[in-house]
C-alpha cells in the first residue's frame, strides 16, 4: 500500500501561506487526498515548537491545526515510545557523518518499518536517507 510520510516542513508549508513552499504543499495535499499520510508526534512537536514563538494568534492556529489533524482518518500519527526513541538514538549514533536530527532519525526508522519511500518534505536529510522528496 502506498503511503506518504509528512515531515515538519510540509505541515509548516501547508498551513502558513507566506512559506515559500506553500503552493507546492497545497498541490501535494490535493494530489494525496486518497493516499494515507503518516507523521509522528515528534514531527508535530517540532511544528508546534516552531509556532510557539510566533505570537499567540499563530500559536493558537497551530494548536487547532494539530487538534484537527489528529481527527483525520487519512493521517496516521505514530506516537513516541521508549522503543522508538532508542531506535532513533541508535541511528543517530550510527551516522555521525550526517546532520540528521533525532526527529529525522525517528522518521527514518518509521518509514523503514512501514516501507515508505516518498516524503512530503524538502529537507535534504530525507534525500540523503534515500527518500523521494515531494516538495
Amino acid at each position: 500500500m502506498r503511503r506518504l510520510f509528512a515531515d515538519t516542513g510540509y505541515w509548516i508549508a501547508l498551513t502558513f501561506p507566506r512559506d515559500a513552499l506553500h503552493a507546492s504543499a497545497v498541490a501535494q495535499a490535493a494530489n494525496a487526498k486518497s493516499i494515507p499520510i503518516v507523521t509522528t508526534e515528534m514531527v508535530l512537536t517540532e511544528y508546534l515548537d516552531g509556532a510557539a514563538e510566533l505570537g499567540p494568534h499563530i500559536r493558537q492556529r497551530a494548536h487547532l491545526f494539530v487538534t484537527d489533524l489528529r481527527k483525520l482518518a487519512q493521517v496516521q500519527i505514530i506516537p513516541q515510545s521508549a522503543e522508538l526513541f532508542q531506535r532513533a538514538m541508535d541511528l543517530y549514533a550510527a551516522r555521525p557523518d550526517k546532520e540528521w536530527t533525532l526527529t529525522d532519525c525517528s522518521s527514518f526508522v518509521i518509514c523503514q518499518d512501514l516501507e515508505i519511500v516518498e516524503a512530503l518534505a524538502h529537507d535534504h536529510h530525507f534525500s540523503q536517507a534515500g527518500f523521494i522528496l515531494l516538495l
